[in-house]
């Protein structure tokens, strides 16, 4: 029987991703500037001749962004068409591939491997066969960069519920574990909190920083705990030893 998941990623841009059929040059911008205050400080140890790979790239805008600050040796794979089109068109090394299939023949290859947004779309029993995948593809002391929803976030269910193929939620916990599971090290988080760099967003930081105060408080008060990480998406970063 047909992966659901691969009906749905034929027409994956058509159905879903709309605003990517025609180039919006402000909302390539935003998605830059957003990857370079998540993503590019993450990757302060690599050099510009540094092999890294992009797991579900869709159209390109972090390997665009990478490119644009020096990096020449990215490349990206995703398993949609359409998006892998528009990628290309922008002269991206990316390719239609499936990760599964791609790492095993990648052993030791890369100094960093990011997956922004993708693995959501596995079942854990996939997540299990993937991981070790990744592990071995990177280089010694490889960076791995995770963003996910956060599936103890203050509002997670707009970012969990708004693709048809999304199919595993973590929280800080459960993503530590597998992580653990699979090897990796030096296992950290983050949220996905307001960017203080225009003066709308350090008024939302300050007002996220406030509206984390009364939510932990909430928290305590209710379960005796309190999660760190409260954002509808979450990033963690770790590496192989």
């Amino acid at each position: 029987m047909k992966d659901f998941r691969k009906t749905l990623y034929e027409r994956y841009v058509s159905t879903l991703k709309s605003d990517q059929l025609h180039r919006d040059e402000g909302r390539v911008a935003e998605f830059f500037r957003t990857y370079q205050h998540r993503f590019l400080p993450l990757l302060a140890r690599c050099s510009a001749q540094d092999p890294i790979l992009e797991l579900g790239c869709g159209p390109g805008y972090f390997l665009e962004l990478l490119r644009s600050k020096g990096f020449t040796n990215a490349e990206g794979i995703d398993i949609s068409p359409e998006q892998i089109r528009i990628a290309v068109s922008q002269n991206l090394n990316a390719s239609v591939m499936d990760a599964i299939e791609f790492l095993p023949r990648k052993r030791g290859a890369y100094a960093a491997i990011v997956a922004i947004d993708f693995i959501e779309h596995f079942s854990k029993d996939e997540l299990l066969r993937l991981l070790p995948l990744v592990f071995r593809a990177l280089k010694k002391n490889g960076l791995f960069i995770v963003q996910t929803p956060n599936g103890q976030g203050l509002f997670p269910g707009q970012v969990i519920f708004g693709d048809l193929t999304h199919v595993t939620i973590f929280a800080e916990d459960s993503l530590r574990q597998i992580l653990e599971m699979n090897g990796f090290a030096n296992i950290q988080f983050k949220e996905t909190a307001p960017i203080p760099d225009t003066l709308d967003g350090k008024l939302n930081s300050v007002l996220w920083k406030v509206v984390r105060v009364l939510i932990r408080l909430v928290r305590q008060i209710e379960a005796k705990n309190s999660s760190r990480l409260w954002t509808e998406n979450m990033i963690a970063w770790c590496s192989k030893p």
